[in-house]
């Protein structure tokens, strides 16, 4: 009996993973440090320290990890906070929130300002906030941007056609956001949507080119809207 009991200890103990296993998909690449505000690429789920990512951000419009463009001009706007992630960073590692804290709190009390965290929200803030759809409606989505008139183009006949061709959006778009709007609308879902390819003029497009480069350098002088075809995408 104390054998079989002993066994089933050793047994338990196989099934442990070191932290150190983890490593790899809790840290950072940035500052090679364990994820605080865990914050993702939209783009590529790659994750990062909010505050490193941030600041890469400032001089940069691609993901540290891959390379990928994230935006070519507003690339803060397509990363968002991983709650989940955070969480499980937290759990495995002992401590790691605690110390957190107290060197956040450290941080403000020598500069004698007030831990944002610490600072209760005040009384009427619940009275004061709006309710989702008005804040829904008062962000821009880009409509300050200089915007481009596009008519897409169905060229083939395995793909249904938009039943809307024509679309108004910022000149900051990119190829990749066309092709996942064409997805979602005929493809039933965006993660098709590298199976599309998008053309000018019969040139293919690449995936990271904005509509105001695709106006200005393939469909040049030609008046508006600015005339695109899409197709399965053809691996060459």
């Amino acid at each position: 009996m104390e054998f079989d009991v002993q066994k089933k200890k050793d047994m338990l103990m196989e099934r442990r993973i070191k932290l150190e296993a983890l490593n790899n998909h809790i840290i950072c690449t940035i500052c090679q440090g364990y994820l605080i505000d865990a914050t993702t690429v939209t783009e590529c789920l790659h994750t990062f320290c909010k505050s490193c990512l941030v600041k890469h951000l400032e001089e940069n419009n691609t993901c540290p990890t891959c390379q990928q463009v994230i935006h070519q001009s507003h690339p803060l706007n397509y990363i968002s906070f991983d709650r989940t992630m955070q969480d499980i960073v937290y759990k495995l590692v002992p401590e790691l929130q605690d110390n957190e804290m107290k060197r956040e709190r450290e941080f403000y009390r020598k500069r004698n300002l007030p831990c944002p965290k610490d600072v209760p929200p005040n009384a009427g803030d619940a009275e004061e906030e709006k309710p989702a759809m008005d804040a829904h409606a008062e962000s821009d989505y880009h409509r300050q941007d200089e915007q481009v008139n596009v008519c897409l183009e169905c060229i083939s006949t395995s793909l249904k056609s938009l039943r809307r061709r024509f679309i108004r959006c910022s000149a900051q778009a990119t190829i990749t956001h066309l092709k996942k709007f064409i997805a979602m609308k005929v493809l039933n879902g965006t993660k098709l949507f590298r199976d599309i390819d998008i053309l000018c003029n019969d040139e293919l497009l690449g995936k990271d080119h904005t509509l105001k480069f695709v106006f200005v350098t393939r469909w040049r002088s030609r008046e508006s809207p600015l005339r695109l075809q899409y197709r399965p995408r053809i691996d060459i």
